[in-house]
C-alpha cells in the first residue's frame, strides 16, 4: 500500500512538472502583471468587472501600463427562435459580442480579436415582468462569462511574445514612415509641368 501511495505521488508530481493540470484545476493568474484596460464607456459594467477580475488574478491594472487592452465595441442584440402560439413562450437567442486589442507603446496594435457568447431564453408574452427579469439576469451571466473568456484569451499572451509583437509592429511602423517619406521626397523632386502656354493670335 505504502509502495502503491509512493508510486501515485511521483506520477502526480512528474505530471505537474509537465505542465499536466486536471480539467477544472486551472487558475486564472496570468503571466502579463501590468495592463491597461480602457473602453469607449469607461465605467461600463464590463470593463469594471474585467479591471476587478484582472487585479484579482495578480495583474496590476493602471493607466500608461506598458501593454493596453482596449475593448473597442460591445454589442448585444438577440433574434427569434421560434414564434409563439396561443398560451407558449417563445425562444429568444440573446447574443454580446466584444471586439478588443491590445496595444504597445504608441498605441500601436499588437493583437485583437473577437469573442462571443449566446444564451436562449424563454419569452412569455403572459408574463412579461418574469421574461424580462429573466432576460435581465441572463444578460448578466453573459457577462460574466464575456470577462471569463477575455481573461483565458490574455492568459494565451507572455511578456515575451507581446515584447516580440511589438518588435514586429516596430517594424512596420518604421517601414510605413519610410515609405511615406520617400514618397513626399519623391514628389517634391520631381519636377512640376508647366501650364501650357497658348500662343496670342
Amino acid at each position: 500500500m505504502i509502495k502503491r501511495n509512493l508510486l501515485v505521488m511521483g506520477l502526480a508530481v512528474l505530471l505537474s512538472a509537465c505542465g499536466f493540470q486536471l480539467r477544472g484545476t486551472g487558475t486564472t493568474e496570468l503571466t502579463i502583471k501590468e495592463l491597461d484596460v480602457s473602453a469607449r464607456n469607461a465605467y461600463g459594467e464590463t470593463v469594471t468587472q474585467l479591471r476587478t477580475t484582472l487585479e484579482g488574478s495578480g495583474v496590476k491594472v493602471y493607466t500608461g501600463a506598458p501593454y493596453k487592452l482596449v475593448l473597442i465595441n460591445e454589442q448585444e442584440t438577440q433574434r427569434n427562435l421560434s414564434y409563439a402560439s396561443a398560451g407558449r413562450a417563445s425562444d429568444i437567442e440573446l447574443n454580446t459580442a466584444l471586439i478588443y486589442e491590445i496595444q504597445g507603446h504608441d498605441n500601436l496594435p499588437l493583437t485583437g480579436g473577437k469573442l462571443e457568447v449566446q444564451k436562449v431564453v424563454s419569452h412569455d408574452g403572459n408574463n412579461l415582468v418574469g421574461s424580462d427579469s429573466e432576460s435581465i439576469q441572463v444578460r448578466k451571466e453573459m457577462r460574466r462569462d464575456l470577462v471569463q473568456r477575455m481573461v483565458l484569451r490574455l492568459q494565451q499572451f507572455s511578456p515575451t511574445q507581446l515584447d516580440a509583437l511589438q518588435q514586429t509592429a516596430d517594424a512596420k511602423a518604421k517601414a510605413d514612415a519610410d515609405a511615406l517619406k520617400a514618397a513626399q521626397e519623391y514628389e517634391n523632386n520631381t519636377p512640376k509641368q508647366s501650364p501650357v502656354e497658348i500662343p496670342a493670335e
